[in-house]
């Protein structure tokens, strides 16, 4: 059973990374790598690292696509 979670959640990271890779618009690409950044914290889960997985919640899933949107929204006003 956990080795099964285990490659569930592997797969899982595996697929959201090629998928981020995949996406080659950067405004399209923000949701694929907040996707990504909650498989990593399942993974992270998985692997008993509840604090590793708080900040990649927080940091990954959140903070990163925001700073990426908001970094596009600046650079195309100019």
């Amino acid at each position: 059973m956990n080795t099964a979670v285990l490659l569930v959640a592997l797969a899982l990271v595996a697929v959201s990374g090629l998928v981020v890779i995949a996406t080659s618009d950067p405004k399209r690409q923000a949701a694929p790598l907040s996707v990504f950044s909650l498989c990593l914290t399942v993974l992270f889960v998985v692997f008993q690292a509840p604090d590793v997985a708080l900040s990649e919640l927080a940091v990954g899933a959140a903070v990163v696509p925001l700073l990426v949107l908001l970094t596009l929204r600046k650079v195309d006003r100019k």
